[in-house]
C-alpha cells in the first residue's frame, strides 16, 4: 500500500493536533468570588487619588481612555490593536487582530479608603472573505497581571500623595498673617 505525500502530511498534522495536552485544552474556571478576589484591591487613599492613579497607570501602559467618570468611578480603556493572523488563517485568506480592553470601577469606602476592581479582556477579531467577521473575547484570569497592576497603582498613589500639600498656606502663597501687637 502506497501513501502519497498529502496523506502523510495529513496524518502527521493530525498527530500534532491530537497530541495537545489535556491541561492545555482545559479552561481555567473560577467562581465569581475567586475572580473578585483577583480583580479587586483596597487602598488607604481617597477615591479621587485612586481614580487619578488608575487613569495614569492605564495611560502609562499604552491604553487609550475611552470613557472615564469620577462621579460613578467607572473607567474604560482599550490598548492598541496588533496583528494576530496565524499561518492557517493567512493560508485561508483571513486576517486577525487583537487588543486588550480594560475596565475599572473605583469606589469610596468608609474613612480614608477606596477600592478598585479591574477587569482585563483580550479581544481577537478575525475577518474572512466576503465581509464575514468573528470576535473572541477572553477574560484575563492570570493573578500576576493583576498583581503587577496593583504595584503600579500603589506607586502612582504614593507619588500623588507625596506631592499633595495638605496645609492651607501653600508655597508661593503671598498672603500675610497679621502680627499681634505686644500687650503691655
Amino acid at each position: 500500500m502506497l501513501i502519497n505525500n498529502y496523506t502523510l502530511c495529513f496524518i502527521v498534522l493530525s498527530l500534532f493536533v491530537g497530541a495537545t495536552p489535556a491541561s492545555a485544552k482545559k479552561k481555567l474556571q473560577l467562581t465569581p468570588l475567586e475572580m473578585q478576589a483577583i480583580q479587586s484591591k483596597e487602598f488607604e487613599t481617597s477615591k479621587d487619588i485612586l481614580f487619578a492613579s488608575v487613569m495614569s497607570v492605564l495611560q502609562d501602559a499604552g491604553y487609550q481612555i475611552d470613557n472615564a467618570d469620577l462621579q460613578t468611578g467607572f473607567i474604560s480603556a482599550t490598548s492598541a490593536s496588533t496583528g494576530k493572523t496565524n499561518f492557517w488563517e493567512a493560508m485561508g485568506g483571513a486576517s486577525a487582530s487583537g487588543n486588550t480592553r480594560a475596565t475599572a470601577f473605583v469606589e469610596r469606602l468608609t474613612g480614608k479608603a477606596a477600592r478598585v476592581r479591574l477587569n482585563f479582556l483580550n479581544t481577537r477579531m478575525t475577518s474572512f472573505g466576503y465581509g464575514q467577521q468573528s470576535r473572541d473575547d477572553r477574560p484575563v484570569l492570570d493573578p500576576q497581571i493583576y498583581r503587577n497592576a496593583w504595584e503600579k497603582i500603589d506607586e502612582a498613589i504614593f507619588i500623588r500623595q507625596s506631592t499633595e500639600d495638605p496645609s492651607p498656606n501653600k508655597e508661593g502663597d503671598n498672603s500675610v498673617v497679621p502680627a499681634q501687637a505686644p500687650q503691655n
